[in-house]
């Protein structure tokens, strides 16, 4: 069974999605529907821009989004989910593009989120860090072992790579007795914050009742969510585990393999980058897997 995947935050780059827009008449309505939907012409950041002005909180969310939905949407016959899921932000881009929100709709929850996730980094130094080389248990383990810091395992990406989020002083505690338990690596991230910790409850707070007031309808095929890791079609149950996810752990190894169990086996990761096709191979190498960040049909 052929399922599609989408990226989340970090798999941004200069001149995403200019192909489409110069080349496929459908793609270019979409971008500048969305300039208008934001308010700024983002496509001028997304084409011609800098790194640093993509790196805006404002900018990159909604950027990846479009990349990956006009993507899916430019596909036509050939795009034919039996499953769907995204990578934390990525979760935003399946559910549009399975119809289960409207382009619109999506969009402006996305530019939402980001705002109300970068007020919630201001609010409290923190950040994140990649662990290489240990069980998930001895992961979670250490951050138990930390009370008087908030740290948590905030992705679990695949066997032997975990990111955990938390305050400053709270990660860089972890990573020294990470590196001690025997990890391979134990590197900061460049992130703003601590992303799906308990430190993004503002941000939760203030995203739950956006969500709560668009229109859910039921996706074309069932969406595996990060919150749950398992599939799911119904509007309501979709809302509330999107709410959820701003604070609690991405289960993506969970997700892949829950996939594949129930059928998966071609994986088709759509927009930007290709950081979960290599996930999705660590995963389950049984599987197939493939990137695609650019148009592959025709007007």
């Amino acid at each position: 069974m052929k399922v599609f995947v989408y990226p989340g935050q970090g798999a941004q780059f200069v001149c995403m999605g200019k192909s489409m827009y110069d080349e496929n008449s459908r793609a270019r309505e979409l971008f500048e529907e969305a300039n208008e939907i934001l308010g700024f012409r983002i496509t001028d950041i997304m084409f011609s821009g800098t790194d640093d002005e993509l790196k805006q909180t404002k900018v990159t969310q909604p950027a990846i989004f479009l990349h990956s939905v006009i993507l899916s949407k430019i596909w036509g016959k050939l795009f034919t989910p039996g499953m769907m899921a995204g990578h934390s932000l990525g979760e935003f881009s399946a559910l549009t593009a399975s119809n289960a929100l409207s382009f619109e709709d999506g969009l402006t929850l996305v530019s939402k989120r980001a705002y109300a996730m970068q007020k919630a980094c201001e609010l409290q130094p923190s950040t994140m860090a990649a662990i290489i080389g240990l069980p998930d248990e001895t992961v979670e383990k250490v951050c138990t072992e930390i009370t008087d810091e908030i740290v948590v395992c905030a992705n679990y990406n695949c066997p032997g790579q975990i990111a955990i989020s938390g305050t400053e002083t709270g990660i860089d505690r972890a990573c020294e007795m990470l590196t001690a338990a025997g990890a391979k690596r134990a590197l900061k991230l460049k992130v703003g914050g601590a992303f799906h910790s308990p430190l993004m409850e503002p941000a939760r707070t203030e995203l739950a009742e956006a969500i709560n007031a668009a229109i859910f309808n039921k996706p074309v095929c069932p969406i595996y969510q990060n919150y749950t890791a398992l599939p799911s079609t119904d509007a309501a149950e979709i809302k509330e585990n999107l709410i959820a996810q701003l604070t609690a752990p991405v289960k993506w190894t969970q997700t892949i393999r829950n996939m594949v169990a129930d059928g998966a086996d071609h994986f088709v990761e759509l927009g930007p980058g290709k950081v979960l096709q290599g996930l999705i191979l660590k995963v389950d190498n049984s599987v197939t897997a493939e990137s695609y960040q650019d148009k592959i049909t025709t007007d």
